[in-house]
Formats: C-alpha cells, sequence, structure tokens
C-alpha cells in the first residue's frame, strides 16, 4: 500500500500587490505622521497575523523562524506595520504559552482571521517597563476581580488595537519582590473596549510614523481574574519565554537594512556608480554586516543556540546596531542624494534608530547580556537598575 502523502498547510505569504500596497502606505505615513487605518485593515485580512497561532485555533502553526521571516518581509516595504504584526504575533505566542483553555478558544482564533489585532501595553515613563518593574498597579477585589491603575508609554498600535497585553505589579505591599528589590510583574489581556482604558496617538515620532505609538492609560479599569494571563506575579516567567521564543526585533532592523541596501543599489546604476571598484568594496561591507544580522535573527528563530534567549537578545542588538550603521553609510554613497527630503534614506535612518530603542531597548539588550556572563546562576530576566528615559522606547 502506497504511504498517505502529507499534504502541508499553505503558510500565509506577502503577495506582491500587498506589498505595493504596504509600500505605498509608508509613503504616506511618513508625511501625515499617522498610522494608514485601510492599509492596517488590509494587513489584518491577509493571514499573515495567523502565523503565531496554533492551527488548533485556526492559525497558520507558525514558529519563530516563521514569523521573522514574515516581519523581515513587511519591514522592506513599511517598518511601522512591521512592527505592528510583529507585536501582535508575539502577544498571540503569550497567549498560546500562558493563557487558560478558555482564553485561547476566546482569544486566539480572533487574533488568527485578524478580527483583533493585539499590542503590548508594557513601556511605562522613566523606563520601568523592563527595569525597574512597573509603576501600574493592579488591585484584588473582593469579587475576585481585578483594578488597573498607571500608564503606558510608547504602545505600538495604540487606538488600533483591540487586545492589550498590559503588565502591572500588585498593589499589595506584602507582595514578595523578586531579587534587588523589584515588583513581581503579572500580565492581563485587557480588550481595548474596556470600560478605563483609553489611547492616545499624542506621540511625533521622528521614525516608525505609521507605527500608531502612543499611550494607553488605565483608570479604574476594572477587569476579571479571567483576565490574567499566567499566575500572579509570573510575568517575569513571561518575559523571558519571550526572549526564549526566538522571535526578534532584529528582523525589523533586517528588513530595514534591506531597503536601505536597495535604495543605494538602485542609486547607484541609475547613476553609473557601480562601475567604480571603491563603490563596489563598500557596497560588499555592507551587505555582508545585512547578512550577519540577517544569519543571527535566522539562528535566534531556529533555537539552536546553547541559550535561546541570549540569541534572541544578541540578534536583537547586532541587527539593530548593523541596520543604523548601514543606513547612514548608505545615505553617504548617495550622497546629496541620500540627504534629500525625497529620499527615502532619511526616513530608513529614523526607523532604524527606533528600532534600537524598541523593547528590550539595546541598553537593555547590554546589561541583560552582561549579566549572563556572570553564570547560569543569573537569570536573563533579572532586571537590572532603572534605565534612563532617554534610553528606553519599549513597545
Amino acid at each position: 500500500m502506497s504511504p498517505v502523502p502529507v499534504v502541508e498547510r499553505r503558510r500565509p505569504s506577502l503577495t506582491p500587490v500587498l506589498r505595493a500596497r504596504l509600500r505605498t502606505s509608508a509613503a504616506l505615513s511618513a508625511r501625515s505622521g499617522e498610522p494608514d487605518r485601510a492599509a492596517v485593515a488590509e494587513l489584518r485580512a491577509s493571514g499573515l497575523l495567523a502565523l503565531a497561532v496554533s492551527e488548533a485555533y485556526g492559525g497558520a502553526g507558525g514558529g519563530a523562524a516563521e514569523v521573522n521571516r514574515m516581519v523581515e518581509e513587511v519591514a522592506v516595504v513599511n517598518p511601522s506595520l512591521a512592527i505592528i504584526a510583529f507585536q501582535h504575533c508575539s502577544v498571540a505566542a503569550r497567549i498560546g504559552e500562558w493563557g487558560s483553555a478558555a482564553q485561547k478558544a476566546q482569544l486566539l482564533p480572533r487574533l488568527a482571521n485578524g478580527t483583533w489585532l493585539a499590542a503590548s501595553a508594557w513601556s511605562e515613563g522613566g523606563g520601568r517597563g523592563g527595569a525597574g518593574g512597573p509603576r501600574s498597579t493592579a488591585v484584588r477585589e473582593e469579587t475576585g476581580g481585578w483594578v488597573l491603575h498607571g500608564a503606558k508609554a510608547f504602545t505600538t498600535g495604540a487606538c488600533l488595537a483591540d487586545l492589550y497585553l498590559v503588565q502591572v505589579r500588585d498593589a499589595r505591599p506584602a507582595v514578595e519582590p523578586v531579587p534587588g528589590g523589584s515588583p513581581r510583574p503579572t500580565f492581563f489581556v485587557v480588550p481595548a473596549a474596556a470600560e478605563g482604558l483609553a489611547a492616545d496617538l499624542g506621540l511625533d515620532l521622528a521614525g516608525m510614523r505609521g507605527s500608531a505609538t502612543g499611550t494607553v492609560s488605565l483608570t479604574d479599569c476594572r477587569v476579571r481574574d479571567a483576565n490574567r494571563l499566567g499566575a500572579v506575579g509570573a510575568g517575569q516567567e513571561i518575559v523571558a519565554g519571550a526572549h526564549r521564543s526566538g522571535a526578534s526585533l532584529g528582523a525589523v532592523a533586517v528588513g530595514i537594512a534591506q531597503a536601505a541596501l536597495d535604495e543605494v543599489t538602485g542609486y547607484a546604476h541609475r547613476h553609473g556608480l557601480m562601475g567604480r571598484q571603491s563603490f563596489r568594496y563598500r557596497l560588499a561591507e555592507l551587505t555582508t554586516r545585512l547578512e550577519a544580522s540577517r544569519a543571527m535573527v535566522e539562528r535566534a528563530g531556529a533555537g539552536t543556540a546553547p541559550r535561546p534567549d541570549l540569541a534572541t537578545l544578541h540578534s536583537k542588538l547586532f541587527a539593530s546596531t548593523a541596520a543604523e550603521d548601514i543606513c547612514l553609510e548608505a545615505g553617504r554613497l548617495m550622497g546629496s542624494a541620500g540627504y534629500s527630503s525625497e529620499s527615502a534614506m532619511a526616513g530608513l535612518l529614523a526607523d532604524a534608530r527606533g528600532v534600537a530603542l524598541m523593547g528590550p531597548s539595546n541598553e537593555l539588550c547590554h546589561r541583560l547580556l552582561a549579566v549572563s556572563l556572570l553564570g547560569r546562576d543569573h537569570a536573563v530576566a533579572e532586571e537590572p537598575d532603572e534605565e534612563p528615559e532617554a534610553a528606553v522606547f519599549r513597545i
């Protein structure tokens, strides 16, 4: 008897039509500073956001490697929407890992088909979103529910998301802190329609102009205990799991660097510069750095490193740093054309800088990696001293 052929489910892909639409959207948002809601709707309907959701809940069942590839591909044409897609997949993955059966059944099908868009609301002014613990609090009521208070800064997808993954701390002073004195964080999944939750797009960013990055305020925001993701105080374990997953914001940086190289290469061909050996040598150096970044992101996504959590941090730190350097040098190779407001290079450089500031910020990556050098007794999720606000732009 012949073996039954294995039919692989086709993964969603970025079609040429959607690619062109996202590229046009990026140009519109660069001028307006506003998210292109129509393009976001097309992204939601594309099936790409289903990658991180199990097939059991209507998703595509992809892993970190596939999410990284998709995010890179989107970032080549629209870094802002790549960030939104990355965050959506990250939240979906956290629910898949830590959610209750009821949470998975209720939320994951909606996240898979794009009915709901998810966003992370972790960061706070002053840099406490990932360092020092959150200031936002959760107060347990006698009924068993919770009342959330606080404000989250630099939330990507604010005013677009239907669901936020919010990090808070238990307001009770008797709760045991983590080593170093920081309160143990807890995560909640909070619908955008929840009473007491308000999102605002008051930030005017230099880069990531279409990312809908703003603030989320929680004022007497009442949620049920069923909205809690994981155990009370398990926030650090959830964050550490996100690092171990291999899904890396470095993928966004790789896409931006690829776009910069495409831009300068096209310029060189149009102006006859490829005949110059010195120009080609400089371009080859940039291409090598891009390929190194891509390899690090791919290794993180594959989960083959001895410490997958460290590989994710390394890939984000290296790729985002390289992307800034590549954009800057590519602009120099284009001369005055790279400095023109009509050139895409300035926007790409600002976008690359934004990735360096996103969570975990490069400053925090440095600190966590430095802690890891002390040995395995020091967990990567250990909280360092508070970062200066200027070093933080976490999503």
